[in-house]
């Protein structure tokens, strides 16, 4: 008998996640017009790494929700779409380097480790963007984003939040980390 994957849900726990995304999905049409979500069920079915993933968002308040699909490569576009950034991916630093970085008082992770480990993607400022257009997001909360590499490799990073019913990019110290800003996420599925 073959030893089930570390990133596989169990049955129970597949089946729970299945039932609060297509919840989340119908009582959100506005963020994907004129999909539905038996195409979109019937692509996660057998991918169970990525419905893990899913889990993960899920699990760490990121209220995972589909915002787009691909028509070339078919794959469903599913974004962190809580209204504030994911509670449990909160007060982190930028990457691995700036969290090896701080001598002291470190945080207890970075976004793109945690991006990684979840098997997910950072949102870029474009991404965040988009999202913005399917409603108000981060009104007191602020999320990383993608760096570019000339400012990273200057020791900065970008993040972003919405005020004043404007979306703002800012930069701090690729180390820093609050308690309000955190990272959303995507997973092509």
């Amino acid at each position: 008998m073959a030893k089930a994957s570390k990133k596989e849900l169990p049955p129970a726990q597949r089946k729970e996640l299945l039932s609060i995304l297509k919840t989340r999905f119908e009582k959100n049409k506005n963020r994907h017009k004129g999909l539905d979500w038996a195409n979109v069920e019937a692509r996660l079915l057998p991918d169970a790494e990525k419905l893990w993933s899913l889990n993960e968002m899920e699990r760490t308040g990121g209220e995972p929700d589909v915002v787009g699909h691909d028509k070339k490569t078919g794959e469903y576009i599913f974004y962190d779409c809580a209204a504030e950034s994911p509670a449990g991916r909160r007060s982190i630093c930028y990457d691995h380097e700036a969290l090896a970085a701080r001598k002291e008082h470190k945080p207890k992770d970075s976004a793109i480790n945690m991006a990684t480990a979840m098997g997910i993607e950072i949102l870029s400022e474009e991404q965040y963007r988009e999202l913005q257009q399917t409603g108000n997001f981060d009104l007191k909360t602020s999320s990383w984003v993608k760096t570019p590499s000339a400012i990273r490799k200057l020791g900065g990073a970008i993040f972003c939040d919405r005020r004043y019913d404007t979306i703002f990019v800012y930069h701090n110290g690729a180390e820093s980390y609050y308690a309000a800003r955190g990272f959303r996420g995507l997973l092509k599925v």
